[in-house]
């Protein structure tokens, strides 16, 4: 099924869409919002897909808004949102281009930060920004979203459960001219992730099929930026950890409660012919071709989207498409 919050309050309205994204249907008698229905998922997701399945064969329902600026993030604010760099050859390709070499660890153990989950942006909602000088970039991923995982639950067993609940795009919006300070401090990222964005909606695995192999995304996530293709590399080639270990790394010292975001980072493959995720990585490879980068970051004005389409090419999660805006 695919869930959605329209805007209503901080938390959102919750309302089940159907599989074209057409329509939708709030649920105030299942639940109010994403997060009540997350708190208790396993009575609630039951009722919750029935009305998916009359949705589905159009016996109820208005029109879905997105793209009319009433839809929120999934969930508009989260109890925690993590955000890992799944991708290590992307990690390595951007310590190459500034000379340093990548540990070996960072093979076998995942990085991740955590990231501001007060203050979500919907898929069409400007990204508004103080300087356009600070480096503004898009960062395509996918998220998930999980139910309640206990500490030092292991990979097997976030799979053997199903805590991945939902899955949802991402654009992790980051203002590369202050990551390079902030690192510096040893103590992580904060100024140059601002608030971040999310697709119109997010759908159970089992709505993605063959194209969910229990622990990633198969399926080309498909970037522009002024309507000009920026890259569309496959979210399940060279993701060197999946979800479940993403998920186990974050909770082997601590629970994670429902509700729990979860990112891939920028969806990166060894395959340069699939494009680009974001800019940052674009520019390395003109640096590490020609010495130099020649596509600029973002300006005021200029419009990124991001969508994922199924086997048939229909878009699955609806597309994030923001316009980059003065703050």
């Amino acid at each position: 099924m695919k869930l959605a919050s329209l805007k209503s309050g901080r938390d959102g309205r919750l309302v089940v869409v159907s599989r074209d994204l057409a329509r939708c249907l709030a649920v105030p008698d299942i639940a109010a919002t994403l997060q009540q229905a997350l708190d208790r998922w396993e009575a609630l997701a039951p009722p919750l897909q029935a009305v998916a399945e009359a949705l589905n064969a159009g016996r109820h329902g208005e029109a879905f808004p997105v793209g009319s600026g009433g839809v929120a993030a999934p969930l508009p604010r989260a109890h925690q949102w993590v955000d890992g760099s799944a991708y290590v050859n992307h990690v390595e390709l951007v310590r190459k281009a500034r000379g340093a070499q990548m540990p070996a660890s960072f093979w076998t153990d995942p990085l991740v930060y955590q990231g501001g989950a007060d203050d979500f942006l919907g898929p069409t909602d400007e990204a508004r920004f103080p300087d356009e000088d600070l480096g503004i970039d898009l960062e395509a991923e996918v998220a998930v979203i999980t139910g309640d995982v206990p500490m030092g639950a292991s990979a097997e067993q976030v799979r053997a459960r199903r805590d991945i609940r939902l899955v949802m795009l991402v654009n992790d919006w980051t203002l590369r001219n202050l990551t390079a300070s902030e690192l510096a401090k040893g103590f992580g990222f904060y100024q140059s992730k601002p608030a971040t964005g999310f697709s119109p909606v997010a759908v159970t695995p089992d709505e993605l099929g063959a194209a969910w192999d229990g622990g990633k995304v198969v399926l080309p996530l498909v970037s522009h930026v002024n309507g000009e293709a920026c890259g569309a590399p496959d979210a399940g080639v060279d993701m060197t950890f999946d979800f479940p270990a993403l998920i186990a790394h974050c909770a082997r010292t601590r629970n994670l409660g429902a509700g729990t975001i979860v990112g891939s980072g920028t969806v990166s493959n060894l395959d340069r012919s699939k494009g680009s995720s974001c800019l940052a990585e674009k520019r390395m490879l003109e640096t590490l071709a020609t010495g130099k980068p020649v596509t600029p970051y973002l300006k005021f004005g200029d419009r990124v989207r991001i969508e994922m389409f199924d086997a048939a090419g229909a878009s699955i999660f609806g597309a994030i498409d923001q316009r980059v805006g003065r703050g």
